[in-house]
């Protein structure tokens, strides 16, 4: 086990999904030009969008995927592996996301990884926000085993009180503005 905190763990609240997909566009490629393999865990339509901008900066998105250094993934798909009901199971979760760290990474395990999710923006349209909480501490427990820097999106439509956006604020280190910019929260 590797301590690797403090670590990224931003979020980005966004109100468009082209603006969602240019930010994420340039938080995988900037990890690209660091030699830092990628996963995109998203809906259909936002992978799409997303290697739409990755192409559009030159990189050549079905050589990165062949290559291995670039996967997308379903967030529906991937929820439903460790989903129990409306639950996390932890245990499930870490056994899928470890796997699937572990893959992208083959023999590369001192290597940071990036990763943009949606799983919890997935969850929150569903309305189970007790269940995207728990998905982000669980993903801040993930990072004190392995290297990555995560951003994770929320539909800013999705919320309808300050409450809910602090209590998504106090699980990442992060906030991300629509220029890219980071600005720390704890």
């Amino acid at each position: 086990m590797h301590d690797h905190s403090p670590h990224l763990h931003a979020v980005r609240f966004y109100e468009d999904s082209e603006s969602l997909c240019r930010l994420v566009g340039e938080f995988i490629a900037a990890g690209f030009d660091a030699d830092e393999p990628a996963i995109v865990v998203a809906t259909p339509m936002h992978i799409e969008v997303i290697d739409g901008c990755l192409r559009k900066r030159g990189l050549d998105v079905d050589a990165l995927k062949r290559m291995g250094d670039y996967t997308t993934i379903d967030a529906r798909d991937t929820l439903a592996t460790f989903m129990v009901g409306s639950v996390p199971n932890a245990n499930a979760f870490h056994h899928q996301m470890t796997s699937l760290l572990q893959q992208v990474l083959r023999s590369r395990e001192t290597t940071t990884l990036r990763i943009y999710g949606e799983m919890v923006d997935v969850l929150w349209k569903d309305g189970h926000e007790t269940a995207a909480i728990r998905v982000e501490t669980l993903w801040n427990e993930l990072a004190n085993m392995h290297a990555f820097k995560l951003l994770c999106g929320y539909s800013i439509g999705n919320f309808y009180k300050g409450a809910a956006v602090e209590a998504i604020k106090q699980q990442h280190s992060h906030v991300v503005n629509e220029t890219g910019e980071h600005a720390a929260i704890r």
